[in-house]
């Protein structure tokens, strides 16, 4: 069987797509992709400087709004001025085992940034979203443990792999979940994930630790694919009829023809990917936001 590679992306004239971190790495080779077949792509980025330098380097129908996923008031701002309908809600920010620091609204920044801000972004989004969702997890979720009692880890030890891995597979129990919610409404939305395998892209080496990244770095330039090779994962998620909740990457990991592929069994857990959206909800104050057809009840609520 033939590999699937971008070259085989159908056409998107007509569509609008939501991409955020699109101003570097899989974010970039994203948007650029959907905007060479037609997309109009909003690049969703913390730095609007970045995001336009990033966007003359890509043709067709581009547009850069500022989006800092650490702060809800600029998520809920940047939620308040997208159109009235767009196609795709890409989930690709995110940071990558960053020394302990907190989010403007107080969380820790990893969990803050990989999860709640895209929780929040797209429970804002959802009543303008026409077709899916796809966020970005990562192979580093088989490792992740969620602790919904000291989710901003003031309790443990800090560990800045151990949190990344922790936000990675929150991603996979929130694309779970949003699916769950989806079918109860009876909406056609669907909610997929993706993980790149092992990519070249800005977040090695960027930890803040001198030794550990510069050996990140030189094992980062031997065995990573590049980011073209990863953004495929997500490509293919945005573009092939696959059915919701479907993880999508590499067959081998690392490498491999892009498919459909297993995650831990904590992130097959539906008590946990329940009990980690209420607790969203709670720390966020932002609630799943489609509605029954009948009655105008919100999911999850009596």
């Amino acid at each position: 069987m033939t590999s699937w590679t971008a070259a085989d992306l159908p056409s998107f004239a007509g569509r609008t797509a939501v991409i955020t971190g699109a101003n570097s790495g899989l974010g970039a080779v994203t948007a650029r992709e959907l905007a060479r077949r037609g997309a109009k792509v909003i690049l969703a980025v913390r730095d609007t400087g970045r995001g336009q330098a990033a966007a003359r380097q890509m043709s067709g129908d581009l547009e850069v709004r500022e989006l800092d996923l650490q702060d809800l008031s600029s998520v809920r701002r940047f939620a308040d001025g997208v159109g009235d309908k767009f196609d795709l809600l890409v989930n690709n920010a995110g940071i990558m085992a960053s020394p302990y620091a907190l989010t403007v609204d107080g969380f820790e920044s990893q969990i803050g940034t990989n999860h709640l801000g895209h929780f929040a972004l797209t429970n804002l989004l959802l009543p303008k979203l026409t077709d899916r969702v796809v966020t970005v997890s990562s192979m580093a979720h088989w490792a992740g443990r969620i602790d919904l009692d000291d989710l901003n880890w003031q309790r443990r030890r800090y560990s800045p792999w151990l949190a990344y891995s922790q936000s990675k597979l929150a991603n996979l129990l929130f694309t779970s979940e949003l699916q769950r919610r989806l079918d109860a409404v009876g909406s056609p939305l669907r909610a997929l994930a993706a993980h790149p395998g092992y990519s070249h892209t800005n977040l090695q080496g960027a930890t803040g630790r001198k030794l550990g990244d510069a050996l990140m770095s030189a094992v980062t330039k031997v065995v990573a694919t590049d980011a073209d090779f990863g953004a495929r994962q997500t490509l293919y998620a945005v573009s092939q009829d696959l059915p919701g909740d479907t993880f999508v990457g590499p067959r081998f990991g690392q490498t491999g023809r892009t498919q459909p592929v297993g995650r831990s069994r904590r992130a097959r857990d539906p008590q946990l990917a329940a009990a980690l959206w209420r607790l969203s909800e709670r720390l966020t104050g932002i609630e799943f936001s489609l509605r029954f057809a009948e009655g105008d009840k919100p999911i999850g609520h009596a």
